[in-house]
């Protein structure tokens, strides 16, 4: 057996034996008759970022192999709110290498993710999925480079006040139960999310503890690890949906909303991110260090930083987290091991092959990967983005930078190696947006570097900016300030946005 097989936690990639992406027709047929599988679930996500739900009672053989063959129809305006009425039948198709089976499910089921495609059998220009799938194969055509990505999922569990361990008020990093509550639920989320294909880092708890009257409110956090960009995508829509599974079965509410409480730490979805050929990291040179080809692509990102919050961070309470002097980001620049800047260069193990040998004086051998473990991460978006559209703004953005002949002198300019909080004004920096009205401004403006290689489509840049202005929330932290119940109704409404 592979060794990338026998650990593996998907079931169907322990008893097919093969890697998802090697998964046929055949091998999804096989596993559901060898498993007494009695359900097919068609997922896919719509124009609002949620995963969405077709169910499937397997009547016999050839009924599965049709289903799986040829897909079958949604009414795509009720999915999305740019199509036609006229002319919204669609066709949702599964994608093979996607198939888990559903932890969740009390009939034995096996899900798996779909595309859309038109009624002349082409893929939808506007879903989400093939967005993302345009924006990449760009990248990839004109740099021979494929972009890796990885998410850092933000979320708060809510519950009555434990009264035997009470948490401590924005202390709540990395402790562990009983200190830090609901420790079992990210647990549970996080071996069904791995038996469902994500390739999980790790979990842990983060800083936000929030205590109101009787109830409490604790931060936990899921990274990923570094995937193809339109895999990272998929598994983090199926987390999100997990995550929630896992807290109703406890009788909890989970929102990965940017705020739950004003004045309180809020909730991110930083986006990691690598330039890969050849099984080696592009964006390191050959002692590790971060070379000209991350430098262009971080000038990418700062550039189009502005209208990457139209896809990153899309509801009014986003921009209560992005305020100044706290850690979620405001000001456009980057640095190293930095986390007031937009874009943070985090350590990568550079020349410290030393400390294994330190800590275990026994051990004699090193590990060996020709894999730089060097990424690159971007802190603006928040759990209210719709995954897909900002990962392919992402990726829009590191293509900008690769062609971009000035892309060096914005990186240049742009670098801080200081507190950003504690020296504003003597750096004067570029802002990013502070309300979602000017973010869909930023994204007018930048819209041709988008619509570019006809990755999105000018009606839908067009409508997802006529979303934004519509919340006319221009000067939204100021209007509301000190009117608590005013933020608290405007918090609530956007609890389970995302």
């Amino acid at each position: 057996m592979d060794s990338q097989v026998s650990l593996n936690p998907n079931k169907l990639v322990r008893f097919l034996d093969k890697k998802p992406e090697d998964f046929t027709r055949k091998d999804i047929i096989h596993f559901i008759e060898k498993n007494d599988i009695k359900m097919l679930n068609f997922r896919y996500v719509g124009g609002d970022g949620k995963l969405k739900l077709l169910n499937f009672i397997i009547n016999d053989r050839k009924h599965l192999d049709k289903i799986l063959s040829v897909g079958e129809r949604v009414d795509g305006s009720s999915l999305f709110s740019y199509v036609d009425p006229s002319a919204s039948d669609l066709y949702v198709v599964p994608r093979y290498r996607t198939a888990f089976v559903n932890p969740f499910s009390e009939i034995p089921a096996l899900d798996v993710m779909c595309s859309y495609y038109d009624k002349f059998g082409q893929p939808l220009s506007i879903a989400p999925e093939n967005i993302l799938k345009k924006a990449h194969r760009a990248l990839q055509e004109k740099t021979g480079m494929q972009l890796e990505a990885l998410g850092e999922l933000e979320f708060y569990i809510s519950s009555e006040l434990d009264k035997i361990y009470t948490i401590t008020p924005q202390k709540g990093y990395h402790e562990s139960h009983p200190f830090a509550k609901w420790e079992l639920v990210r647990n549970e989320a996080m071996k069904a999310i791995s038996e469902m294909g994500g390739k999980i880092k790790y979990g842990h708890s983060e800083v936000g503890n929030i205590v109101s009257g009787d109830w409490e409110y604790v931060q936990h956090e899921i990274e990923f690890l570094p995937v193809n960009v339109e895999d990272a995508a998929d598994q983090l829509v199926i987390a999100k949906w997990a995550i929630r599974e896992v807290a109703y079965k406890y009788g909890l509410e989970v929102s990965f909303a940017p705020k739950i409480i004003v004045g309180h730490a809020g909730s991110g979805m930083h986006v990691h991110s690598r330039l890969v050929k050849d099984g080696r990291n592009m964006m390191v040179d050959e002692k590790g260090a971060l070379n000209d080809t991350a430098k262009k692509m971080i000038g990418g990102l700062l550039e189009l930083a502005p209208s990457l919050t139209a896809f990153g961070n899309i509801v009014p309470t986003s921009f209560l987290r992005l305020v100044p002097h706290q850690e979620a980001p405001t000001n456009i620049c980057w640095g190293d091991s930095n986390r007031s800047v937009l874009v943070r260069v985090p350590l990568g193990w550079k020349g410290v092959d030393n400390m294994i040998f330190d800590a275990n004086p026994n051990e004699k051998e090193a590990f060996k990967d020709q894999m730089s473990n060097q990424t690159v991460e971007l802190r603006s978006a928040d759990g209210s983005a719709n995954v897909y559209l900002l990962l392919a703004g992402i990726t829009t953005a590191a293509l900008r930078g690769l062609e971009n002949p000035e892309a060096l002198k914005i990186a240049e300019k742009l670098y801080v190696s200081v507190d950003v909080g504690k020296n504003q004004k003597e750096l004067n920096l570029p802002q990013l947006p502070s309300s979602c009205f000017e973010a869909g401004e930023r994204l007018l403006t930048d819209r041709a570097f988008y619509e570019n290689n006809g990755i999105f489509p000018a009606y839908m840049i067009d409508g997802i900016v006529a979303s934004l202005k519509a919340f006319d929330d221009q000067h939204l932290s100021e209007n509301l300030f000190g009117d608590g119940d005013a933020l608290k109704k405007l918090v609530k409404k956007y609890l389970h946005c995302g």
